[in-house]
């Protein structure tokens, strides 16, 4: 073949190509674009529980490190961490010799006062030697009282052991073997109940008080929800977070919450009305966390931006200016349309 008839050649397939760039009708005419088959929903309000959540760290409802008031020798320490603990258990018990001394103080002091009481009772006394001796019986049983609380440490409530410190036949100093800062013999809490802390936003300040219901959930315990009230609603909100605090208290009867976990905490703040639509009616922008859906605009897509809500399984709340409880959502088909597409709605 000649280059001529080459170069004609080729001339011809551009201008058949160019001949077929765009489908028309038999008049010439450009063809109707094509409709694409969706199927739609009405939308209705509902009424839904506004809830807020948050991400908190349980605590312990209380944190005792035990110590007592003055240094001395550690006779014997009755507990283990991991020990589970009563009110009023005896937990540690120091060396007994100051707390004997005293209490034969207190005794020979205490006869001294009965005998000052009789005499004052008949006038035989004067009055500063028998207030004398009311001091020094009044001086003498606090030191006894002071020293049996500090030598004998009781449990001041339901708990669990969670540090300890020191062994038997230490000298306590307010430092643990190696010099480490612990002023502590050891650390007791009380996590029946248990509570946490938790920073809200302002806007809600109104809306959370005393006693407003909580669900908390855990990773570790994926099928069971918490339930918990609010304590406390401190009165402040902080200037540079515009946050107020709240406390919450979460009943632990099995103890299966643990000081330290993490947990996801719902607020339950009332009710109110919302347009709530199937997940896959709601589409995400590929490469940003913008939202949108398409409604049926007398037959064409119309995309509007939207705000996501709350989550219900397989529902979302969708928050927009521009979508009214009436309109004609598209939940089927919606993967194909770009604003203005032309719609097919099917039964």
């Amino acid at each position: 073949m000649t280059r001529r008839c080459i170069i004609t050649s080729i001339a011809l397939l551009i201008m058949a190509g160019c001949g077929n760039s765009g489908k028309k009708t038999e008049t010439g005419t450009p063809a109707a674009p094509e409709s694409i088959p969706v199927r739609t929903l009405k939308l209705e309000k509902r009424t839904i529980a506004r809830t807020l959540d948050y991400s908190a760290t349980i605590e312990a409802d209380e944190k005792v490190f035990y110590a007592p008031a003055a240094t001395g020798r550690i006779n014997k320490i009755y507990v283990e961490v991991g020990d589970r603990i009563r009110t009023g258990q005896l937990l540690v018990e120091m060396d007994q010799t100051n707390l004997f001394q005293a209490e034969v103080q207190l005794k020979n002091i205490e006869t001294e006062y009965n005998r000052a009481t009789g005499l004052n009772e008949t006038g035989s006394i004067s009055k500063q030697n028998y207030d004398q001796a009311v001091t020094a019986y009044e001086v003498a049983k606090s030191n006894f009282e002071f020293l049996k609380q500090n030598t004998t440490m009781l449990a001041p409530f339901n708990g669990i052991v969670t540090g300890k410190y020191f062994e038997d036949k230490e000298l306590y100093t307010g430092m643990a073997a190696g010099g480490a800062t612990k002023p502590s013999i050891i650390a007791i809490e009380k996590i029946n109940p248990v509570k946490a802390f938790v920073s809200l936003s302002e806007q809600y300040f109104l809306s959370v008080k005393r006693g407003t219901a909580v669900e908390l959930r855990s990773e570790l315990f994926p099928d069971r929800v918490f339930t918990g009230t609010v304590k406390t609603v401190y009165p402040t909100i902080d200037a540079t977070s515009r946050t107020f605090q709240v406390e919450i208290t979460i009943p632990n009867n099995d103890e299966a919450l643990r000081p330290g976990m993490f947990g996801t905490i719902n607020f339950f703040v009332g009710e109110t009305e919302a347009l709530v639509v199937p997940a896959l009616a709601v589409l995400k922008l590929q490469g940003a966390n913008d939202r949108y859906v398409f409604l049926n605009n007398n037959g064409i897509a119309k995309r509007v931006s939207v705000t996501v809500g709350q989550r219900f399984e397989d529902q979302l709340e969708i928050i927009s200016d521009e979508i009214r409880e009436g309109d004609q959502l598209v939940i089927a088909g919606q993967g194909r349309l770009v604003d203005g597409s032309k719609l097919s709605v099917q039964p």
